[in-house]
């Protein structure tokens, strides 16, 4: 146990996208997975949807892992250890919806785990299905990398005028899982039938206040450059502390190339130190050459 300051430097980010059927959830999280990253190949898909995911295939060569009912939290928790341990960066959960009410996800684990009782007592059944529940949560919120849930929306239909007629419009209502689910993410979004974000819950404040929008690479990118704040200023001021800490202008040159990322940042510390360095070099040259004589040194 130790006090440290509060700092971003190792934020991963955990979010949800929460709509109906063809508000575009897995393409959306695949483009903001690639903002996050910017290489496919450290984007993992966990697909329950039918390998839905593959569909999208032309976007990039993410990885997939397909998984199939029943949909058994520890089936994801499996999943979600197997992408960490092949160095993925960002995992998508494409549905995370079904570890809680698909085929053998917790709702139907309460059912069978009530009916086994002599006496039926619902809320006695859920000391046992909770921990399964929790175990699930816990490997998303602790998980190495950034993760992006996909959730599905209870659909509703309601009459919307186009073209001067009123037309049934399908529409997304909440979320297809436990409550409080959103209470574990950073950031919570909901889409619309056009595909648009509806931001409701931004602890980043990047979000809160901007209106309905589509998402892309470059919302990834927004959400990546809020995580690494805190952490470039730590890099920086780490580097900082080595650059006046080199003893010669080998070793200097050496930090130099070994963080490209503050290059242009810290130029003139490195120079500055640079310069220190061959003006000592240049004071010790010149005591050992007035010590010298004709015959040697003395």
């Amino acid at each position: 146990m130790h006090l440290e300051k509060a700092t971003r430097k190792q934020a991963k980010i955990k979010m949800s996208l929460a709509g109906s059927s063809g508000s575009g959830k897995t393409y959306s999280s695949l483009l903001l997975a690639y903002g996050l990253c910017g290489d496919f190949n450290k984007i993992c898909v966990i697909d329950t949807e039918n390998k839905s995911s593959s569909l999208y295939s032309h976007l990039g060569s993410f990885n997939v892992i397909n998984l199939s009912a029943p949909y058994h939290p520890d089936k994801y928790v499996e999943a979600i250890k197997l992408a960490e341990d092949a160095g993925i960066e960002v995992i998508i959960i494409d549905n995370a919806t079904h570890a809680w009410s698909g085929k053998g996800g917790c709702l139907e684990l309460h059912e069978k785990e009530t009916a086994k009782m002599r006496i039926p007592n619902s809320f006695t059944a859920w000391s046992q299905i909770t921990p399964l529940y929790q175990k699930y949560i816990d490997a998303i919120v602790n998980s190495s990398c950034h993760v992006i849930c996909n959730l599905r929306s209870k659909t509703e239909y309601v009459m919307a005028e186009r073209n001067g007629k009123q037309v049934p419009q399908k529409v997304g209502m909440a979320p297809m899982m436990r409550d409080n689910f959103d209470f574990e993410m950073t950031v919570s979004f909901d889409l619309d039938q056009y595909h648009k974000a509806f931001c409701t819950k931004d602890r980043t404040c990047l979000f809160s206040k901007q209106e309905p929008f589509v998402i892309s690479t470059d919302t990834g990118k927004k959400i990546l450059e809020w995580c690494c704040t805190d952490a470039e200023s730590s890099l920086i001021e780490d580097v900082c502390r080595r650059i006046d800490s080199c003893k010669s202008l080998k070793e200097l040159i050496e930090l130099y190339h070994q963080f490209p990322a503050v290059q242009k940042t810290l130029k003139p510390q490195f120079e500055q130190q640079k310069r220190r360095l061959m003006i000592n070099q240049e004071v010790v040259t010149e005591l050992i050459n007035q010590k010298q004589s004709p015959n040697g040194i003395h």
